[in-house]
This record gives C-alpha cells, sequence and structure tokens, in this order.
C-alpha cells in the first residue's frame, strides 16, 4: 500500500472515530409528558413542526434558556421545552409485550408520572363528592395559535423566547 492510500486510510479512520465520539457525546434524553411538541423557534410560540409521544428518545443537539433543540431523524431540528424531557431512559415494556400495544397513551403517560386509572379510581372512591365534569371538560379545550397570541397581546404579555 503506498503512502497515499495509507494516510487516507488513516485520516478516514480518525474521521469516522471522531465523528462516533461526537455522536456519543450528545445526550440522549426522554419525552416524559403524553405530547410533547417540538417548534422552529425555541417559544411556545414557534410553528409545532413535530409531536412526540411519551417515551420517546431524542438527540440533544444543543441548548438555548429553558429550550433544547432536537434531532428530528426523518425532518430536521426542532426546539422542544426541557420540562418535557427526561434524562431517565424510558422503557415501555411490560413482561414479554410492548406496553405501546397492552395500553394506550394516556395510560402510559399517567403511569410515568405515577398516576394511573387504579390511582384514579382509588382516589374518586375515597372522593365520591367531587364532580369531575368540568375537569373532563377542560382536558378537552383546545387553544389555536392564533387564540394564544391574542391572549397574549391583549394580555400585554411577552413569554420567555420571545415571540
Amino acid at each position: 500500500m503506498n503512502v497515499k492510500k495509507t494516510t487516507t486510510l488513516i485520516l478516514t479512520i480518525i474521521c469516522i472515530g471522531s465523528i462516533t465520539a461526537l455522536a456519543a457525546g450528545l445526550p440522549s434524553m426522554s419525552v416524559q409528558v403524553k405530547k410533547g411538541e417540538v417548534r422552529s423557534t425555541p417559544s411556545f410560540l414557534g410553528k409545532i413542526v413535530a409531536r412526540l409521544s411519551y417515551g420517546d428518545q431524542v438527540q440533544v443537539q444543543g441548548k438555548k434558556g429553558a429550550w433544547m433543540l432536537v434531532d428530528l431523524v426523518d425532518s430536521g431540528n426542532g426546539w422542544i421545552h426541557a420540562s418535557a424531557l427526561t434524562r431517565k431512559n424510558i422503557v415501555l415494556r411490560a413482561g414479554q409485550t410492548d406496553a405501546q400495544q397492552a395500553a394506550d397513551s394516556d395510560e402510559i403517560a399517567l403511569a410515568g408520572k405515577g398516576f394511573n386509572e387504579q390511582v384514579e379510581n382509588e382516589f374518586k372512591a375515597q372522593n365520591p363528592t367531587i364532580d369531575y365534569t368540568w375537569i373532563d371538560k377542560m382536558e378537552n379545550i383546545v387553544i389555536s395559535r392564533k387564540q394564544m397570541l391574542y391572549f397574549l397581546q391583549k394580555g400585554g404579555l411577552n413569554p420567555e423566547g420571545g415571540s
């Protein structure tokens, strides 16, 4: 093998090793909320570019304030609030079956937070006079980006990260 080929081979090996080392240094995090919204900018007002589910793994590429820049494998990068992530490795397995097949996403998210259907039923049994009608209604409210911007503007609010 001549010197040029040997040098090229050595440089290629060094580059591959460096890339692997860099990739290994990036923190892998798990989504710890039911639905994690990934945005185009580090702001709650940024356009939603992807939605992640509880337990999804992401590679963090950077950080800006309370926002993490994450790799979206198929569609580039996006920003997700740090409160939606954890360094814990969330494994969604129940026995031999994948937990996502055995339970719906609501149950998985609640179980990850330590609150599941059994705990809710026990709480309801201990507090039979509590009316959950309005809680159920509030959980189903959807606020559009336009409505949120209007609310913030009328209230003179500027959320962290700007608008």
